[in-house]
């Protein structure tokens, strides 16, 4: 048990320090702190005795209160709605490259589509002092964070707008996609058109069923109560709508997805389908080009840069009105968006 206790207390003993390194290199604090900071005035020598005793050692640096000597702890903090949704892959991705360029450190987390795990992830993030925030909302009331940022915490929305507070926010353009992605639609033939959303207090989601809708009325079409279906992505709930569209006495001949997650259990339920029926979801999704489903493609990764750029220019003391920035989309046409209507 001895041997087990010392073997612990090596392991996970207290950091070595710089007075560590110094006592080992045989020389002054200042010299130590003039080598690990890239300052002159020291000899090759001693900074070759100063360096083997950091390597000797393992000591590392304590950049905390450097940084705050400087008024910033070079962190930002990112608040996701699902760290395993690949949509935010991309763009988290695009965020810590720019975070780099500007010598901070990312940290993220998942809200999990909760405004109360959202608040409290937000407020833990600038309880650890992070220079600035980039936030994908998850609730519609950010008044929490009008402290903060009175305290000078930079804070930039993506991919929906913040509720309640006036705040910089870098969206795509879900009501020109969907609208877009059903007139597409609507030029090969399809009248009776289902729409499978999101639920509706999201704001992609009304937006891209406002899209829908607008599509429609251009087109002189009625929309049927029966092929609107806003709700969980939960894929049986998807499956459901999607049977009782193509099942109605009038079924639908063609189908709009409203996200990628919509439209992965959509592609699993047409599968099975004994018609052809066409589809075109908003978002890419991984394989879709394989699977030839046309799609309404945002850049992900362009949202994250535009936003980390925009939160930085805050940060270095751009202090202009709150801005809106949309992001158009692209139309991927890959087959399944361009099935004319089968005769019912």
């Amino acid at each position: 048990m001895a041997d087990i206790a010392r073997r612990t207390e090596h392991r996970y003993g207290n950091r070595p320090t710089m007075k560590d390194v110094a006592a080992r290199a045989g020389v002054g604090l200042k010299t130590v702190s003039r080598v690990v900071n890239g300052e002159p005035g020291v000899t090759p020598d001693t900074e070759r005795r100063v360096q083997e005793a950091i390597e000797a050692l393992g000591f590392r640096r304590n950049d905390s209160a450097r940084v705050l000597r400087k008024g910033r702890t070079a962190t930002v903090g990112l608040v996701l709605e699902d760290l395993a949704d690949p949509f935010y892959g991309p763009l988290s991705r695009a965020v810590e490259e720019v975070a780099r360029a500007h010598g901070a450190l990312l940290i993220n987390g998942s809200s999990a589509e909760d405004p109360a795990r959202e608040q409290e992830l937000a407020l833990a993030l600038c309880a650890r002092r992070v220079d600035g925030l980039i936030v994908i909302p998850a609730g519609d009331d950010h008044r929490y964070l009008e402290p903060e940022i009175r305290a000078g915490v930079a804070t930039v929305f993506v991919d929906r707008p913040a509720g309640l507070i006036d705040a910089d926010a870098v969206l795509s353009d879900s009501f020109g996609g969907a609208r877009d992605g059903v007139a597409h639609l609507i030029a090969h033939g399809h009248r009776r058109i289902g729409f499978i959303g999101d639920r509706p207090g999201i704001h992609t989601a009304s937006e891209r069923l406002r899209g829908y809708r607008t599509a429609m009325e251009d087109a002189g079409l009625p929309v049927d109560d029966s092929w609107v279906s806003p709700g969980s992505t939960e894929p049986e709930r998807v499956r459901k709508a999607v049977r009782e569209m193509l099942d109605a006495p009038e079924p639908v001949t063609a189908l709009f997805a409203g996200n990628n997650r919509v439209m992965v259990t959509v592609v699993r339920t047409l599968a099975g389908h004994p018609r052809p029926v066409a589809l075109v979801g908003f978002d890419d999704m991984e394989l879709a080009d394989l699977l030839g489903v046309t799609v309404m493609a945002q850049d992900a990764a362009a949202l994250g840069r535009t936003a980390a750029e925009r939160l930085f220019a805050r940060l270095d003391g751009v202090d202009d009105a709150p801005e809106r920035v949309v992001l158009g989309t692209t139309l991927l046409a890959r087959g399944s968006g361009e099935i004319p209507p089968s005769a019912v």
